[in-house]
């Protein structure tokens, strides 16, 4: 019982208000089109909870390898439409569409773009696109009464089944293009949520918490 209550104690913390800075998401590739290895380690979403029923996706490229970033796709979760696109230095993007209009190479892993849920760089694409050390924020509006808990969720529960358009679940994929080769890739996030060193106030929350289980259990044996 003990051990349970601390672990319901810390899922209370991971989906707290403090703890919602945000995030990071990585890629793996899902396409073999002769692009090169390794650009996925350098390609991250960081998904952080914009306040409002609203949720932003960060797109980053930490580089170096030749790579661009030039659209992106959200298949289902607790998204209800974009609410605006915030364009970083060297990139400009517009949501609602993309060419193509769903995940090249998605239909392996039942990949289905959401309607409206898309967004793709202007033309030139890839110098337009995220490419090495930039970013691109994409700001969502959740369905009614859905949260920055509720989205994570969506998201573990499609990481707990790759491959599987799972009912209520949340992928992202994005379409790279800009490579040394000329080649383009697809991607979909994975390997998250990752560990990531809480915030001062998060422990401090955290440690509070546990001593006030340990001396409530010691106070019941007591008695």
């Amino acid at each position: 019982m003990f051990k349970r209550m601390i672990g319901v104690l810390a899922a209370g913390v991971l989906f707290s208000p403090m703890a919602s800075a945000g995030l990071i998401f990585g890629f793996d590739r899902i396409t073999n089109n002769g692009g090169a290895d390794g650009v996925d380690s350098q390609l991250t979403v960081d998904v952080s909870d914009e306040g409002g029923g609203q949720v932003r996706f960060t797109f980053g490229n930490a580089g170096p390898l030749a790579s661009s970033i030039a659209d992106v796709y959200f298949d289902d979760g607790t998204l209800l439409g974009i609410s605006s696109i915030i364009n970083g230095a060297g990139v400009s993007f517009t949501g609602g569409s993309a060419s193509p209009g769903d995940l090249p190479g998605g239909n392996a892993i039942n990949f289905n773009t959401s309607a409206g849920f898309l967004a793709d760089s202007d033309s030139p694409a890839q110098p337009n696109g995220v490419n090495p050390g930039e970013t691109l924020a994409i700001i969502f509006n959740l369905i009614n009464g859905k949260t920055y808990a509720d989205t994570l969720a969506a998201m573990a529960l499609s990481l707990a089944n790759p491959g599987v358009d799972m009912l209520n679940g949340l992928r992202i994929g994005i379409h790279v293009q800009g490579f040394a080769n000329e080649a383009s890739e697809s991607y979909v996030n994975t390997g998250g949520p990752p560990t990531r060193v809480p915030e001062p106030a998060t422990i401090a929350l955290l440690g509070v918490g546990l001593l006030g289980v340990c001396f409530g259990t010691r106070r019941r044996r007591s008695a």
